[in-house]
């Protein structure tokens, strides 16, 4: 046993690796970060406060395609070449999105940048899996949360003080030199875990998925636009219409079991995406709140927000310690605390914003409570999904992890935007809309606990050897 425990993800074996995702996915967060924060100022000057959603839910459903995509073709054509493309897709985006002269501009980039993130987190997940053996993956998902911290520390703050002070533009333009570096400091790493040519070649098939994938994302985007008017009878037809095309589709994408809840994987990954979705959403409206409902500066709700970055990176690693210290035996009971502690915090945050005489601390509370939540909760359903992999096909579980993440939170911020949309539209004000916003990720939390009953899991696959076929656990 002690043999085990001397093995982290920092040991010679591992370094490069781990700190080539780490890069990766600052940058990615960075950018994810920043743009929360100054969404609201570009919607503004652009004049399209009514599509304010769509800056996030067009990000997410084209992450969908790029999840899909990407978890085939890093099946079949190996984690670098799959790296490189996806990289390349993200800057196109990037740049579209910094050029933007309207809202339909910046939703376009946001679209293309939404492809390059989600194939570049599914090359990330399959790293994991082909990599580190089962005892060392509780301790790389929570590094990922370490990734968080510089760019929840910085980015933020500097987004909001660069859209001030000079131009929210720039919050895109500084994102390319960061990929940049990002990419000439792991290529490396990643061109040493290219797969041989022949175990490539012999993964087929999934072009089915990818088109599945594509109408389902127009799909949830028909529904999205048809409930931002739903006053009209135009938005019912477009709402009934996304339905239609969305529903078999779901039952197609998402795994076996996954309607009823099914316990093993599909509870794990329904419990995932749910809280997910509360916490993103959660995020993004509160900087909404935060600068319209009690007059703050982006740059001061930006550093509130990024006290749950903080809170989750610390509660991910200590985790990944109760993992190490019994050997994956908790990993359910740590899941449902954490889920747990997020519903309190979602709570308190709605009591601070909708409650006139509280203060800004009660907020600042409430986020590093959200934060822990889901810092316990995340790296330990990830790595339960993660046991589900089966040899050649890593990638494929990769984008599940991926898909759910991006489908439910989607979703969740796509109905948030709509709900604001109808609030004004109905003359109801900001307040009301933020408030029904809160109110429906409190009940997405409550139903991701609920879930979190069926999962199972098993202790650690102590002597598995990465990238060697992981057991199958029982549905």
């Amino acid at each position: 046993m002690k043999e085990h425990k001397n093995v982290g993800i920092y040991n010679k074996q591992y370094r490069a690796m781990t700190l080539g995702i780490m890069l990766v996915l600052t940058t990615s967060a960075f950018e994810g970060l920043a743009i929360t924060t100054v969404a609201a100022k570009i919607a503004q000057e652009l004049q399209g406060i009514h599509l304010y959603g769509w800056i996030f839910s067009a990000f997410l459903l084209s992450q969908l395609v790029g999840t899909l995509v990407m978890g085939q073709q890093v099946d079949k054509r190996g984690v670098y070449t799959s790296m490189l493309i996806s990289f390349t897709v993200f800057v196109l985006g990037t740049v579209a999105a910094a050029a933007s002269i309207n809202m339909y501009m910046l939703i376009g980039g946001r679209v293309l940048q939404g492809f390059g993130a989600g194939a570049l987190i599914t090359c990330v997940y399959t790293c994991v899996t082909l990599y580190y053996p089962d005892m060392l993956r509780s301790q790389i998902l929570a590094a990922f949360s370490m990734a968080f911290v510089l760019p929840s520390l910085i980015g933020p703050y500097l987004a909001g003080l660069l859209a001030s002070f000079a131009s929210w533009r720039l919050v895109f333009w500084i994102v390319i030199p960061l990929i940049a570096v990002a990419l000439l400091l792991t290529y490396r790493s990643f061109q040493a875990l290219q797969r041989s040519q022949e175990v490539i070649e012999s993964v087929q098939g999934g072009d089915s998925r990818i088109s599945q994938a594509i109408l389902l994302a127009i799909g949830t985007g028909l529904l999205l636009t048809g409930l931002g008017m739903v006053t009209q009878w135009q938005g019912a037809v477009l709402s009934l219409g996304g339905l239609l095309i969305m529903i078999p589709l779901m039952y197609k994408l998402l795994p076996q079991g996954t309607f009823r809840v099914q316990s093993g994987l599909p509870a794990t990954l329904v419990t995932k995406g749910l809280y997910v979705a509360c916490y993103f959403a959660t995020e993004s409206f509160v900087i909404l709140g935060l600068t319209e409902m009690k007059g703050l500066s982006a740059h001061s709700a930006g550093l509130l927000v990024a006290a749950g970055s903080l809170s989750w990176s610390g509660a991910a690693w200590l985790q990944a310690r109760w993992d190490a210290k019994d050997e994956g035996a908790g990993r359910k009971q740590r899941v449902m605390l954490g889920i747990g502690i997020m519903i309190s915090g979602v709570i308190l945050v709605m009591l601070a914003l909708f409650l006139s005489n509280t203060g800004i601390t009660l907020i600042l509370l409430s986020q590093i409570i959200i934060g822990f939540g889901v810092g316990l909760a995340n790296p330990t359903t990830a790595v339960i999904a993660l046991q589900y992999a089966e040899s050649g096909h890593e990638g494929k579980m990769s984008s599940n992890l991926q898909f759910v993440d991006s489908f439910y939170v989607a979703l969740s911020i796509g109905v948030s935007g709509a709900l604001i949309a109808l609030a004004e539209n109905m003359g109801w004000g900001i307040s009301t809309g933020i408030f029904m916003v809160l109110t429906l990720q409190l009940v997405l939390v409550l139903c991701s606990f609920l879930s979190s009953l069926r999962i199972s899991s098993l202790a650690w696959h102590k002597h598995q050897p990465a990238g060697q076929k992981t057991d199958t656990l029982p549905m």
